[in-house]
């Protein structure tokens, strides 16, 4: 009897809850059952905007201008005149080989050359005489012919004499081994003592002009052929005759000054499909040294009337094909097919699916599906950090040099990174 009692109660109780249930679901508005089955999803409204066009290539630095100091006649080094790692300018002495026998050299041709120039005036006279007398007929044509022929030869044995004489100056100057441009030095490889011989295969030393410094990179035939196609059409124009190319190190920073684009190849390396740029950079504090990897962002134009997309908000359907998630006017979701270039910073760019005031979801697109009604909240994107912040309380808080530029521009302007 107890039992059936306590099971009547539970039965009662159970209605008593069910019915409250019911009457609590029951007071809930329709408005608010509909709000509740909303989804909240961040998105980044999106308007055409001009898109700087860089190339980023990676290279390697290269001196501007690198010479092997080579002595150029034979002798012993009596003394190194440079200190090891500094800064020489052009014409200034690096060695001294010892001169004593060149100096002989150079005594005797000057010798030699007094001698030739002694020998001329009296030929000289001679044919002078020879002349008169020949118009007396005192002497014969002949005698004054030879005559004529001995003072021409004293003047050619002269120049022959001036000729060794300057041999025997350059030779002695070649004693002094000096910096035939201005740049570094490297270390030297002999010391004093070491016999040298003209122009052996040994280098005593190495100079390099660091100061403007070259960047040769590589871009590949494919992304020429992309990019003269696009100039072609109108989606890009060209930035001007100057090519200005910005520097990224290894360590990650960019380099504070700006280079220009010098050259390009005008082949393709058949074994690569790549062809050689080369930028020029001035590099005054000497941070940049030959053989350092960098990469080179180089302007190649600007894509005009373009929109700049999020990465975040772009992903891959099952065909592979880009695709991203929007809310249309009437606030529901909507899945479109992109066409996207190449990035730009942490955005892609996008040459179709994307129109003027489009908003693309940047977050909360895994709680959603197309046509679903969603509760979308403007978001702006810190293009620095990546992090995604509301815009009214981006408004309200202290802000980055990025952020407010990103609110007080165009609305595309939140997502864009040139």
């Amino acid at each position: 009897m107890r039992t059936t009692h306590l099971r009547l109660a539970f039965a009662a109780l159970s209605l008593t809850l069910v019915a409250c249930s019911e009457n609590k679901g029951a007071t809930q508005s329709p408005a608010a059952q509909t709000a509740a089955a909303k989804p909240k999803v961040s998105v980044v409204t999106l308007s055409p905007q001009s898109v700087t066009i860089t190339a980023e290539l990676p290279g390697r630095t290269v001196a501007s201008l690198a010479a092997e100091v080579r002595p150029q006649v034979n002798g012993i080094i009596r003394e190194r005149l440079f200190r090891e790692g500094t800064e020489v300018k052009q014409g200034d002495a690096l060695y001294q080989i010892d001169p004593a026998s060149y100096k002989a050299a150079y005594d005797s041709a000057i010798a030699d050359l007094r001698k030739a120039e002694a020998a001329v005036p009296s030929a000289q006279a001679k044919v002078d005489r020879y002349e008169s007398l020949t118009k007396q007929d005192a002497v014969s044509q002949q005698n004054l012919d030879d005559a004529a022929a001995t003072l021409a030869q004293a003047k050619a044995t002269v120049e022959a004499a001036k000729a060794a004489v300057e041999t025997a100056r350059i030779n002695l100057d070649y004693t002094t081994i000096r910096a035939p441009i201005s740049g570094r030095l490297d270390k030297s490889s002999l010391t004093a003592g070491a016999l040298v011989t003209a122009n052996q295969t040994t280098t005593l030393t190495t100079i390099r002009t660091l100061d403007p410094i070259n960047i040769d990179v590589t871009q590949s035939s494919t992304n020429l052929i992309n990019l003269r196609q696009a100039i072609d059409s109108g989606r890009i124009k060209l930035s001007g005759d100057n090519v200005s190319v910005r520097l990224k190190l290894e360590n990650g920073t960019i380099y504070p000054l700006t280079g220009k684009l010098e050259f390009a190849e005008s082949s393709v390396s058949e074994t690569t499909g790549t062809y050689a740029l080369r930028a020029e950079f001035p590099n005054p504090d000497r941070l940049l040294l030959p053989g350092m990897y960098v990469r080179a962002l180089v302007e190649e134009g600007v894509a005009e009337n373009s929109f700049l997309v999020p990465q975040r908000a772009v992903s891959r359907n099952t065909k592979g094909e880009p695709v991203a998630l929007l809310v249309d006017k009437e606030g529901k979701v909507e899945q479109r097919v992109l066409t996207i270039g190449q990035s730009v910073g942490n955005n892609w760019l996008v040459s179709s699916g994307i129109a003027d005031g489009d908003r693309v979801i940047v977050e909360g697109s895994q709680l959603t599906r197309p046509g679903q009604s969603v509760d979308p909240v403007e978001v702006i994107i810190d293009d620095t950090t990546g992090e995604v912040r509301e815009r009214k309380q981006a408004a309200l808080t202290p802000q980055t040099g990025n952020d407010v530029a990103a609110i007080n521009a165009a609305p595309s302007a939140d997502t864009s990174k040139n």
